[in-house]
């Protein structure tokens, strides 16, 4: 089970990164709380999507090469992503329950604590 929670999230973070780096304006315009947090800038937008890109192909890595570092490695950036926005969340944002909230539970909180979870559960 674990590798299949850690394939689907590779999946998931390169077709972020593959959003945010080929459409990085359909991307800002169209995920919910993105555009509130400042004015779109490609270039931050990209560097995210090559860190992105980064945690999926490391994932990828640690799956094939059956590589528990590997697959920590790739979970972590994701991890400290959605740390950060659970702090938005709290702290600039005063916990609202709405869709930019649902977003990132759905899109952030829980594919990057489940990649952290099933890496370090894999045993190589």
């Amino acid at each position: 089970m674990n590798r299949i929670i850690l394939i689907i999230s590779a999946i998931f973070f390169l077709g972020l990164a593959g959003q945010m780096w080929f459409a990085p304006q359909y991307w800002y315009d169209n995920t919910p709380g993105v555009s509130m947090m400042g004015p779109f800038n490609l270039h931050f937008i990209r560097d995210a999507a090559l860190a992105f890109s980064a945690s999926g192909l490391a994932i990828v890595w640690g799956v094939v090469k059956r590589d528990k570092t590997a697959l920590v490695f790739g979970a972590f950036w994701p991890c400290l992503h959605a740390a950060f926005h659970i702090w938005i969340w709290i702290v600039m944002r005063g916990m609202p329950f709405d869709l930019i909230a649902a977003v990132n539970l759905f899109g952030i909180q829980l594919p990057a604590w489940l990649a952290m979870f099933a890496a370090v559960k894999t045993k190589h």
